[in-house]
């Protein structure tokens, strides 16, 4: 069995001959998985990659990704009426995708829509002013959102047409401690735009990726009736392995790596084996249902030691296969 369906099965729950792994910054060659992201225009290019073409810039003093400023629309609202977003059909922008995919036929390509949703609305309007605007400007909010959200329409769309076999965004919504907006105006305000790119990618055959960090338990019912395929979840330990499978397990795929906040960082080879199998015994345990994540994460603390175990664990569970991994 390919890569490729190994991935789709396991998504689909319909039985994948192995576990199956994505490397996402170390080690890709090891990859059943393979990320490739749409292009920027050539203008923010020139500018330099530091600066979104949607006019924020992201300042970095470490490897990861940095933090958001200068949000164009921040202060005065009549900004939005002088503001153009980026053209989301430049055929530029689609040229590697199409060669990445035809590069990597026997892998499972997931085109990635990026920071995407919420995230891209609070870069862009900055963050308190957006959540103001939810309570005291609600058309400019809406109006806000059905820009950036028609734009990620389209290069769904595009991605699609590129032959990805999957589509993914990242959209946080969750604090420690659980949603960090009243989970009645996402349902009301945004699954709607959501179940509409969910809705799209299903039309062209493909499969949904989401990932939201923190605490989302509130809202993950929302994102399945909406069409998730799969949950990149990266920290489970935040609602408990088990928690999760007993309430949606069989119901959604999990995409998920050790604990990014606390074993992977914080424990020891033999515990990151332990929760490593754990991952695949439970949230796996539904002819499929669980794909592993491996992330080198030295910058938040990851020893060496213990990427190197969380690698050869999957690898280990990968080797011997789904049927002897869920018994």
């Amino acid at each position: 069995m390919t890569s490729k369906e190994a991935c789709r099965r396991a998504v689909g729950m319909e039985g994948p001959a192995f576990t199956p792994l994505c490397f996402l910054n170390r080690d890709t060659g090891l990859s059943d998985i393979r990320h490739v992201g749409f292009g920027w225009s050539d203008e923010s290019r020139a500018k330099g990659l530091t600066h979104s073409e949607w006019g924020f810039t992201m300042h970095r003093i470490d490897e990861t990704m940095g933090q958001p400023a200068d949000p164009p629309l921040a202060g005065d609202p009549s900004k939005i009426d002088r503001y153009a977003p980026p053209d989301p059909c430049r055929p530029e922008r689609y040229a590697q995708v199409k060669s990445f995919v035809e590069a990597n036929p026997d892998k499972y390509v997931i085109g990635s829509v990026g920071i995407s949703g919420f995230n891209l609305m609070t870069f862009i309007r900055g963050f308190s002013n957006l959540l103001e605007d939810m309570a005291l400007e609600p058309a400019y909010h809406r109006r806000l959102m059905d820009m950036v959200f028609g734009f990620e329409h389209e290069v769904v769309r595009n991605l699609c047409e590129c032959g990805v076999d999957g589509v993914s965004f990242a959209d946080d919504w969750g604090t420690q401690r659980g949603v960090m907006v009243d989970p009645a105006f996402i349902r009301s305000e945004y699954m709607p735009w959501y179940k509409r790119h969910f809705d799209l990618i299903h039309e062209y055959g493909r499969q949904v990726f989401f990932h939201s960090c923190g605490d989302v338990w509130e809202i993950i019912p929302d994102f399945i009736g909406a069409g998730v395929d799969a949950l990149n979840l990266n920290q489970p330990d935040i609602f408990g392995i088990e928690r999760l499978d007993r309430a949606f397990g069989g119901k959604v795929a999990f995409f998920c790596p050790v604990d990014h906040q606390t074993v992977a960082i914080q424990g020891t080879p033999a515990e990151i084996r332990g929760y490593a199998e754990r991952l695949d015994r439970v949230l796996g345990g539904h002819d499929g249902g669980f794909m592993a994540m491996i992330e080198e994460y030295h910058s938040v603390g990851m020893p060496e030691e213990n990427y190197l175990a969380i690698k050869d664990a999957f690898l280990g569970i990968r080797g011997r296969g789904r049927a002897r991994a869920g018994a």
